[in-house]
């Protein structure tokens, strides 16, 4: 089981560091006063997570970039069941499959420098080694309850904005994401 996890830093707390971490270390300055930042991801308007995905077999890693979401299943050959991402190796040739066992949770003020998991992942055959981004975010502000609902980063992982209600600027940096075992 992998888990896709962040870690954020609000109002220039102190970044915390994991020695067991595994891939891509996720930390993000919230800035400004925004909580329950997480992917807009209902039924009516779903998140694709993009990984990089490399199969646990001949550990060979897919040059593109896929696209897996919760509310999508997938056959899996042999009559096997289904699954959200269903994949064969080019390279060797084998089927693998993962399935996005939670829906997202949000990063809240409360949880600052604190790791949280916002999705976990069953992977069979295959391990998603990067994570990029992709997709509509959404925040609300922590005074004034402001709603971001369509929060995107540019290739810098920046987002601003300003929040009229509490009369500040409001803001998403330096995001990073880590894909480790739950």
């Amino acid at each position: 089981m992998l888990a896709l996890s962040l870690t954020a830093e609000l109002n220039g707390c102190a970044t915390i560091s994991d020695p067991l971490r595994s891939s891509s270390f996720s930390k993000s300055n919230i800035g400004g006063s925004v909580t329950d930042f997480q992917p807009v991801d209902t039924a009516e308007n779903p998140y694709y997570y993009s990984f990089k995905v490399q199969c646990t077999s001949c550990r060979e890693v897919h040059a593109n970039w896929v696209g897996v979401s919760r509310f999508e299943t997938h056959d899996m050959s042999g009559s096997r069941g289904e699954s959200n991402f269903v994949w064969r190796c080019k390279n060797c040739k084998r089927e693998s499959a993962a399935s996005i066992k939670t829906a997202p949770k949000p990063y809240t003020a409360e949880t600052a420098s604190t790791r949280i998991n916002v999705i976990e992942i069953d992977c069979r055959g295959c391990e998603f080694v990067e994570f990029r981004p992709d997709g509509t975010f959404q925040a609300t502000g922590t005074d004034s309850n402001t709603k971001f609902p369509s929060i995107e980063f540019d290739e810098s992982s920046e987002w601003y904005d300003y929040d009229e209600k509490a009369g500040e600027e409001v803001s998403v940096k330096e995001c990073r994401w880590e894909i480790r075992r739950a």
